[in-house]
């Protein structure tokens, strides 16, 4: 661990270090969540609409399996007589301010409490951060922000989830952003659907670089009449409309312009990406990931300066590159929150680029490379819109005069040192009114009107960021589906929940998504609502908005959504039924409702059951076998099944039992083998909190 190693903690202990007056500890995840609603009340085991909506009077919350050891070590240093003071080293983001403060509040710590906020895991970095600690009073309103997102998702997911799957008697997940994100995806495959291809055609004049093009022709003689007429005939460009266009460097990374630009440059997800930037950052190769901003504080102008010389020199696509940065372009503190821009760190003069893993490596030249182009000259070129004659019949071209490479000259040097296809632009050409070409060559196309286009991980991105923003302008208070810290995770859970998938790099809905969508109402399912909501929770951490203001807000939405959906008819029902529904294998032994097959088990139909065959059952599993649908449907219908060809875990080799399946009338399922007349039961990102001792 970086950080215990500059502070002196070296000595490992159990669950954490010690050393130089410091016991440093970590959690890994989160440690503490919300309470289920059956822990309110064990009436909420059973899903019910006369018990909606489920508002907790007050929040409760406990300690998350998996985690109560490490939970235990915490809470013991916590309340260490020798402890007097604690820091709270957690990513400094609302998500590592809620692992933290969850714990400390569950442990009932009530020691003086201080906050670590850095941007980079270097040495300095983290000398500079321990000098300069704050109170952790100065972050209670992240902390509110942060408490009141998993709030405010316990709420719809609970309420939402519980009124729809009963109405629907489906088992419906609906979340407050992963809705909304699968409505864009299902509404633009919609719109692709719906889209009627139109066949057009192009009649083109072309002399060596110039190609000229018609007006769009519906028929195809009319095209081939003018390609005629021009065959072999002189053409004289008539007008020329020149404007000098320039275009601005780009900014440099947040998390989420980087992750689209590697979806771009390198087909990678997300979460790929995430997982790259964040390693690199605990290896000190770059600086925090999980940020929105794009700038750099004022202060940073020198040692940007000196990280550019550096990159010059380390980085092999920029061999040869002659500019003259200038990094006032990439300083405006105004516009850095809580973290600046993504950047690689002076670590990197010293590491050795090539023993990276061939991910990181891509994506931290990707990094590097925003440093030069976001600092260089602009783009500036010459448009040239022209209308050229040909033997009385008009044609089209768009054509461009660059007068200074700029930026564009790394980034085009990036692209070739990666072997990607550079993006085919406006032809270079020295045109002007009264230019004459010819003779000329001429033919038809032949072309469709084209649909919208499915949505890659790049654009779901930005259509995520731009959510609500209709009228965004430079200086409007963007508002966006989730954050760059969660976005990724997000479109995971999607397609992990089976609602979306991947086609080579489009993100399509699968059926249970355009059915799921389909019948929850638009106040689930907002993009712009959600992103209000989300909008919200910024001006919590602000402190310009109360957590109590917006709960209310979510709590009176829920109260109206189960007061509209008392019921709803049934060919409504019957029709998702019949979209969403497997097919039926049996009855479940504990209510005699169908069982039907999932993409993952074999559930009760009853939402108040929760009898489940899983497909990847673990004892099946051992035993050599799977919970197919075959057998699945035995288990169901004899309640066991005799196997001739079972295979021993221990010696591998086989033998011959019956499998039994034990129902005990709730939680899982369980397993006995029967041999002959005996039988045998057998059930079937490093985050960091430190403690000062003094």
């Amino acid at each position: 661990m970086a950080l215990a190693s500059v502070i002196g903690a070296r000595t490992r202990k159990d669950g954490y270090v010690e050393g130089n007056g410091y016991l440093v500890s970590w959690c890994v995840g989160h440690l503490v969540g919300l309470c289920d609603a059956s822990e309110y009340d064990e009436k909420y085991k059973k899903w019910r609409y006369e018990d909606l909506p489920i508002v907790p009077e007050c929040w409760k919350h406990r300690v998350l399996e998996g985690t109560k050891k490490q939970f235990g070590i915490l809470k013991k240093l916590m309340r260490d007589s020798k402890v007097d003071e604690v820091i709270c080293a957690t990513d400094a983001g609302r998500e590592g301010e809620l692992i933290f403060r969850l714990v400390y509040e569950q442990a009932g710590c009530k020691k003086p409490m201080k906050r670590l906020w850095i941007s980079s895991m270097e040495e300095q970095a983290i000398k500079d951060g321990f000098a300069s600690l704050k109170d952790g009073s100065c972050y209670d309103s992240l902390y509110q922000s942060a408490l009141c997102r998993a709030k405010a998702d316990w709420l719809v997911g609970i309420n939402a989830s519980r009124l729809f799957s009963v109405l629907y008697n489906q088992n419906l997940k609906v979340g407050r952003v992963q809705t909304p994100t699968l409505a864009m995806i299902v509404d633009r495959n919609q719109k692709i659907k719906e889209f009627t291809k139109e066949k057009y055609y192009m009649a083109h004049i072309k002399f060596d670089e110039m190609d000229a093009v018609t007006e769009h022709f519906q028929k195809k003689e009319d095209a081939d009449r003018v390609a005629a007429d021009c065959m072999e005939r002189m053409c004289e460009v008539e007008k020329d409309d020149v404007k000098e266009k320039t275009v601005r460097p780009p900014k440099l990374y947040d998390l989420t312009t980087l992750q689209r630009e590697a979806n771009r440059m390198f087909g990678y997800t997300a979460q790929q990406t995430l997982d790259a930037v964040q390693e690199m950052y605990e290896q000190k190769l770059v600086t925090y990931p999980r940020t929105d901003s794009q700038y750099l504080t004022d202060e940073m102008g020198e040692s940007t300066e000196t990280l550019i010389q550096m990159l010059l020199g380390k980085m092999p696509y920029a061999e040869g590159l002659e500019y003259h940065p200038d990094v006032s372009k990439v300083l405006n503190s105004k516009k850095v929150s809580d973290h600046h821009a993504i950047i690689p760190t002076m670590e990197v003069a010293k590491a050795d680029i090539g023993e990276l893993k061939e991910r990181n490596r891509k994506i931290l030249y990707l990094i590097s490379a925003r440093v030069l182009t976001a600092t260089a000259d602009p783009y500036i070129y010459e448009s040239h819109k022209c209308q050229i004659t040909c033997n009385y019949h008009t044609f089209y071209l768009t054509a461009k005069k660059t007068k200074q490479e700029g930026f564009k000259a790394i980034e085009n040097k990036l692209k070739q040192f990666f072997g990607v296809k550079i993006e085919k632009e406006e032809p270079e050409l020295d045109i002007w009114a009264g230019k004459h070409y010819g003779p000329c060559d001429s033919l038809v196309s032949e072309h469709f009107t084209q649909p919208p286009k499915q949505y890659t991980e790049d654009t779901l991105l930005s259509a995520m960021e731009r959510a609500g923003n209709e009228e965004l302008t430079e200086d409007t208070e963007k508002k966006g589906l989730g954050t760059p810290a969660t976005r990724a995770a997000i479109i995971e859970k999607l397609i992990q929940s089976g609602f979306v998938k991947r086609e080579k790099k489009n993100l399509v809905p699968t059926d249970d998504g355009n059915v799921l969508i389909t019948v929850l109402p638009d106040e689930i399912k907002s993009p712009k609502m959600t992103a209000e909501w989300e909008m919200a929770l910024n001006h919590i951490a602000q402190n310009t908005e109360t957590a109590d203001e917006f709960l209310n807000g979510i709590t009176e939405l829920m109260q109206e959504l189960v007061a509209r959906y008392q019921a709803i008819s049934e060919e409504k029902k019957e029709q998702f039924q019949g979209k969403a529904k497997g097919e039926v294998i049996g009855k479940c032994p504990r209510c005699g409702a169908d069982v039907r097959e999932g993409k993952v088990n074999f559930y009760c139909s009853d939402r108040n059951c929760a009898f489940t065959l899983w497909k990847n059952d673990k004892f099946l599993a051992s035993q050599g076998k799977k919970m197919d649908k075959a057998a699945a449907k035995k288990f169901l219908s004899k309640g066991k099944i005799h196997y001739k060809d079972l295979v021993s875990r221990k010696t591998g080799r086989q033998y011959e039992a019956t499998v039994e399946m034990i129902d005990p009338g709730e939680g899982n399922v369980q397993f006995n083998l029967i041999f002959h007349n005996d039988k045998y039961c057998i059930a079937g990102s490093l985050r960091t909190v430190c403690f000062i001792k003094k």
